[in-house]
């Protein structure tokens, strides 16, 4: 059986490395390796693809020693549907074999690293079995979300049957590359105010509109504007690693920004936006006009309601400045989280190794109860107890007592009060829209922006993505709804920029979750709002588990804990347009067959 599930034999590859200077005539290498001693050399793909260092499309003058050769293993230690990762002595790379072709590639996800060779091979693509991104085998060119770089692909040949790879080194060091972009051809003072896209908000929605814009052959103004200080980083990080630095976070310098002509304005918060006469007026009283306006503002805190002093050590966590700060207070003293969204639970976690005692409130019985369910939110909680932290469910603040503007203790509405140093208010969020309700651009009755499944407003030339919007989900018969997921913004601002250069396309992935917590990682994808079943398979006490959400008849959501790459597997499945049937995964949870999802290989699926 092939894909991610096949079992490759236990070969040992002996690697045999090729001192390349011995090699003549290799400045008419041509790009495809033909008219070269390397003329049966498969370049992964057809031109075009690749970046311009990219080892796969060699340059007439490149220099032999930025590049390795080695023989990595005979043609038949791999089967059709097999990865595998080899080393070329100066760095590692994922070998493929499909339909009889050798491909070669970067082995980790550039997203956080995640090892390929783990993930799930299907139809020309690999996905990734931590957070479910996909690379073209050929090409390296990324095609699903989360992240915003591609792969290396390398050159492979067989001679003798030996496969033989040929990488450039930096690229096997990097294990990432970044697609080419356009530059702006105009030149345009960073005062005009004027832009030909203006894009609020710096998030992965905002980001990627930006660099998709670049990577089509965009070549006017683009200016993104931020409330934050910083350029643009990663926000889920924050929850999970609070003492990292928004340096140690950030998705993209502001270096990379200036070479690619995408501006950035920081610190910049809309007042509000006039579509009459498509202009975007700042706090600050700047205004800019735009020819195209995309508004990736994302969510802020639910505001709470309770009485009492203000204090300066309630947070809610939005900035690398706000982890920061939570992380430093909460040191051998006593911390407070209020709300059991996967944010507050995340803060939770990673505060049990830091602080003295670590609180949790929450209004529900079990936390992740609506998003996991009852089962699942047991365990979760089960695992939170085992590591000190406390729990007051069914509870809500009543009151807030500090002392020289420093919390000192939280006063529920049962009575109990808690002592806290710290207090972080993780109680869900709503969309930020304030700044548009008198623009005429639609907000249905929550603050939500709706779009279209171009990402386009009821107002021409307004485009919006990510937590902010409602837009129609195919696998829900096109029912408008919100996905606030790192992955799902990705997706949306790429799905706006490519409709902004009149090139229709659609939010067609499977939307794809994670969580982390005491070295523990949820993984999650599909939309199981208003499921009414759950089926689980494999250990809850072991933490070690799937679970298949249900609704009706039908799987539309699945979660898992260390049975990767199940919940990638299942995204394949669901992103074909197949469906699973809840009565095949209750056969399979009856026989004992954790995981075991061969049977839609068996249907045709693969």
């Amino acid at each position: 059986m092939g894909g991610c599930f096949s079992k490759p034999k236990a070969v040992e590859v002996k690697v045999e490395l090729s001192l390349l200077e011995k090699e003549k005539d290799l400045d008419g290498l041509s790009p495809n390796g033909k008219a070269s001693p390397f003329a049966d050399c498969r370049p992964n793909g057809a031109l075009g693809h690749g970046s311009e260092d990219d080892s796969s499309l060699l340059p007439l003058n490149f220099k032999t020693r930025d590049y390795v050769e080695a023989c990595v293993c005979h043609i038949k230690d791999l089967e059709n549907g097999q990865m595998r990762e080899v080393d070329l002595g100066s760095g590692r790379a994922l070998l493929i074999k499909e339909h009889g072709e050798f491909f070669a590639m970067g082995h980790k996800c550039p997203h956080y690293g995640a090892p390929l060779v783990k993930g799930v091979l299907s139809k020309g693509h690999v996905r990734c079995p931590w957070h479910g991104a996909c690379f073209n085998v050929a090409t390296g060119d990324i095609e699903d979300f989360p992240g915003l770089d591609s792969l290396p692909v390398f050159q492979v040949r067989v001679e003798k049957e030996k496969v033989i790879i040929r990488a450039n080194k930096q690229a096997l060091q990097t294990q990432k590359r970044s697609k080419p972009m356009a530059r702006c051809s105009s030149v345009i003072h960073s005062n005009t105010g004027f832009s030909h896209v203006l894009i609020i908000g710096s998030g992965p929605a905002a980001l990627v509109c930006a660099e998709t814009l670049r990577q089509e052959g965009f070549t006017d103004r683009i200016v993104m504007c931020t409330m934050d200080r910083h350029p643009p980083y990663d926000r889920p990080k924050l929850s999970k690693s609070l003492e990292s630095t928004a340096e140690q976070l950030r998705l993209r310098s502001v270096d990379f920004l200036q070479d690619h002509d995408i501006e950035l304005l920081t610190e910049k918060e809309v007042a509000a936006v006039d579509v009459k006469t498509r202009t975007v007026t700042f706090e600050d009283g700047l205004k800019m006009e735009y020819r195209k306006l995309f508004i990736a503002t994302g969510s802020k805190p639910k505001p709470m309601n309770y009485k009492g002093n203000e204090v300066k050590n309630v947070f809610h966590l939005q900035t690398p400045e706000d982890a920061n700060s939570i992380a430093r207070l909460a040191n051998n003293k006593n911390a407070v989280i209020v709300g059991t969204s996967f944010v507050g639970m995340e803060v939770a976690a990673a505060l049990t190794d830091k602080a003295h005692s670590v609180s949790v409130i929450g209004i529900e019985s079990l936390p992740f109860k609506k998003a996991l369910g009852e089962k699942v939110g047991k365990v979760i909680m089960k695992l939170f107890e085992a590591n000190r932290v406390k729990f007051y469910m069914l509870n809500e603040v009543s009151e807030m007592i500090g002392h020289h503007g420093q919390l000192k203790e939280v006063v529920l509405k049962s009575g109990k009060v808690l002592r806290a140093d710290v207090c972080v208010i993780g109680a869900g969020s709503v969309p930020a829209s304030g700044f548009l309700k008198q623009s005429g651009i639609h907000l249905d009755s929550k603050g939500f922006i709706t779009v279209n499944k171009m990402m386009q407003t009821n107002v021409e030339g307004v485009f919006a993505g990510g937590d902010v919007v409602t837009f129609p989900f195919p696998q829900r018969n096109n029912k408008k709804v919100n996905i606030p997921h790192w992955q799902m913004a990705h997706v949306h601002g790429r799905v706006a920029a490519l409709s902004m250069m009149g090139r229709a396309s659609e939010a067609k992935t499977v939307p794809y979750f994670w969580s982390a917590m005491f070295g523990k990682t949820i993984r999650y994808a599909g939309y199981g709002d208003g499921f009414d079943d759950v089926i689980i398979q494999g250990d809850l006490d072991e933490l070690r588990f799937v679970a298949f959400y249900t609704r009706s008849e039908e799987v539309v959501a699945v979660a898992s804990m260390n049975y990767d790459p199940i919940v990638s597997r299942v995204v394949e499945v669901l992103g074909s347009g197949k469906t699973i049937k809840k009565r095949d995964v209750e056969m399979l949870a009856r026989l004992g067959k954790t995981g075991d999802i061969s049977w839609l290989i068996d249907k045709g699926f693969h």
